[in-house]
């Protein structure tokens, strides 16, 4: 069974060195959180499905997140974030680190913060408007080599995350295997080559 501590993923977080993305006119900032849960059957991290009505990306597998408001950090548009839409309220020092940003075909920079949550035993309380469902991952299930796929509209390959007989798509698919590659195993893959399906571009 796949874990990670703390320590190891703190060390691992302050020997990575994430990449900023420029933030061109009309795009906006936005945060998701990568929440290192404990278990009895382990560790894993939060993610959801979006609400189908929702502007953005809808009906899609995502992190913990959304749009960051002026004059917060990532870090503190995250937190903010997670506790909107699964009434999760952790303090700053949960954060351990950034992973690089992401830049969507939709608008928006991603910038993934990675927290440590341990073991969570209140009940989770899903923002209706927001989140259709919420799902615990294991590591071991994110422990997974992507998939990728050409596709006409792009020189970037697409990447896929097979997990539970569905297929998790960027921007989420390449956070998590960011995630996968640096805080699970010390490797630093960079993930800015990766590509959207054209479903996601909106």
């Amino acid at each position: 069974m796949l874990a990670v501590t703390r320590a190891q993923a703190s060390t691992r977080l302050a020997r990575f060195d994430p990449l900023p993305a420029p933030l061109p006119e009309g795009t906006r900032r936005a945060a998701v959180v990568l929440a290192v849960l404990d278990g009895e059957d382990g560790q894993g991290v939060w993610i959801t499905r979006r609400n189908s009505r929702l502007r953005d990306h809808p009906g899609q597998w995502a992190l913990p997140g959304g749009r960051t408001d002026p004059g917060e950090s990532a870090e503190q548009g995250g937190l903010r974030e997670l506790h909107e839409e699964l009434g999760v309220d952790l303090p700053p020092d949960a954060v351990l680190g950034r992973l690089d940003d992401y830049p969507t075909r939709s608008g928006f920079v991603i910038t993934p913060v990675v927290a440590w949550v341990g073991r969570w035993t209140a009940p989770l309380v899903p923002n209706p408007d927001e989140v259709a469902s919420v799902h615990r991952l294991s590591l071991d299930e994110l422990d997974v080599e992507p998939r990728f796929h050409a596709i006409p509209e792009s020189d970037r390959p697409v990447v896929q995350l097979p997990v539970r007989d569905s297929l998790i798509h960027a921007p989420t698919a390449a956070v998590l295997h960011q995630f996968r590659e640096v805080v699970l195993h010390d490797r630093h893959t960079r993930v800015a080559g990766f590509e959207q399906p054209v479903f996601a571009w909106r």
